[in-house]
């Protein structure tokens, strides 16, 4: 991974954070996308055209896949594509609180080869590149492996239902932040043991995060356990499961055959 992409991504990232803090906390207009696509607002926006204008204009033989845009087929064809996320956690920024994210990351010939989780509001930026550590604010990350029984887990309220384990939904101990991509980053420092989701995820959620999580140590899969892919047709995962590798093995064992929604 040419060191530049790495440093185009955070570039692009902390200027990111600069026009979303233009609105934050200033009551920006915001409307709902319908079809449960959750809100979106005027920040989203300028961010997503501001990264779309850099990020283009330095690598025009990139695709691009963002939350925010109309999705382009021809980025199938490229061997390097963009995806993004402009404000990841769009309710958390409304609402005024400080959990929100730029996610950037780029992928080649399917894997995430650079990335970059930026959080503006309390100085956070995550780093990673195919090879190499991930870091946090320029020091290595290390994730804290557990056992299942009593894992502090980054999940929905789904995520412990049942229906989605092999018995009885383990005794983990949940919690939630608002944007994915940071819940994966939080996971690659060691703040919690791993991040579940039992329903699809979107690529521009999980890319950034992902790569810094195995960076990290961690390993970052679909339910099954099979390998995570990236721009493809129909850009979403079939769930995820991140985690140290015995934490891993372990809650794949105990999740159901699919993870249904």
């Amino acid at each position: 991974m040419p060191a530049p992409d790495l440093s185009l991504l955070e570039q692009a990232a902390r200027e990111a954070g600069e026009i979303a803090l233009r609105y934050w906390r200033q009551s920006p207009e915001a409307w709902d996308k319908g079809g449960g696509a959750g809100p979106v607002s005027e920040a989203d926006l300028a961010v997503n055209a501001h990264l779309e204008s850099l990020l283009r204009g330095a690598r025009p033989d990139y695709g691009w896949l963002s939350e925010e845009s109309v999705d382009e087929p021809a980025r199938q064809d490229a061997r390097h594509c963009f995806i993004v996320d402009p404000i990841d956690g769009t309710r958390a920024f409304l609402e005024g609180q400080e959990g929100f994210s730029h996610s950037l990351a780029i992928a080649t010939d399917g894997r995430i080869t650079a990335a970059v989780v930026h959080l503006p509001a309390r100085g956070l930026t995550y780093l990673a590149a195919e090879e190499g550590p991930a870091t946090l604010n320029g020091a290595p990350l290390v994730p804290a492996d557990h056992d299942l029984d009593g894992a502090r887990v980054l999940t929905a309220k789904v995520g412990l239902d049942p229906m989605h384990w092999r018995g009885a939904a383990p005794p983990l101990r949940r919690e939630f932040r608002p944007s994915l991509a940071w819940r994966l980053c939080l996971v690659a420092e060691g703040r919690f043991n791993a991040a579940l989701s039992v329903r699809g995820v979107w690529e521009w959620d999980i890319a950034a995060g992902s790569l810094i999580a195995q960076r990290a140590g961690c390993r970052a899969t679909e339910l099954s356990g099979q390998p995570l892919r990236f721009n493809a047709a129909r850009p979403m995962a079939e769930g995820m499961v991140v985690a140290p590798p015995r934490l891993h093995g372990q809650m794949i064992a105990g999740l159901g055959p699919a993870g249904s929604p």
